[in-house]
């Protein structure tokens, strides 16, 4: 994807083809084809790094089309809660799948037996447990900004991973499998 984007670059179409930007319905493709996109070889290895140490963790307890979905679905709304609120803060344009890495950073950390189980020990009600995310989300993004960070996109990532993490979704297919 990092080459096509390159090339259409060559002939000034990577913009219009690759980077969401408010208003969102002039070029509705890009919610998606953004995800894929990078605005540099250390963005793209960057996001391929943290994917590489998470997204397996993650795959492991569900199916290809599910993890594949859950990425692409978390990547789109973190871009464009990122063009649409982080415009208030002069965001206006955004590719890269950093909100979807950090949807499953969340995942992970909530979605595993050790968070499970604390949650299930500790009454905490769902208010809390979400107030809890937040807090999180809010410690992590800002441990991960810097210069260009799309920071609500980290942020919208990292607080759906929580979420769809605590709610179980992806793990569906874990009822089928052991794993030890």
């Amino acid at each position: 994807m990092y080459l096509l984007q390159r090339l259409t670059a060559l002939v000034g179409l990577a913009a219009f083809l690759f980077v969401l930007s408010v208003p969102v319905t002039v070029a509705p493709w890009t919610v998606v084809t953004s995800v894929y996109a990078h605005a540099s070889l250390a963005h793209l290895f960057g996001n391929a790094l943290a994917l590489a140490i998470v997204g397996p963790l993650v795959a492991r307890r569900t199916t290809r089309l599910r993890f594949h979905l859950f990425f692409v679905s978390t990547g789109a709304l973190a871009g464009i809660a990122e063009v649409w609120f982080g415009g208030l803060v002069g965001a206006r344009a955004v590719l890269g799948a950093s909100g979807a890495v950090f949807a499953l950073m969340g995942y992970l950390l909530a979605g595993n037996r050790v968070s499970a189980a604390l949650f299930d020990r500790v009454e905490v009600s769902p208010r809390l447990q979400l107030a809890l995310f937040v807090v999180v989300a809010v410690v992590v993004t800002i441990a991960t900004g810097g210069p260009g960070v799309a920071l609500v996109a980290h942020f919208t990532g990292f607080v759906l991973g929580l979420i769809a993490g605590r709610l179980q979704i992806l793990s569906v297919a874990d009822r089928n499998r052991s794993y030890k």
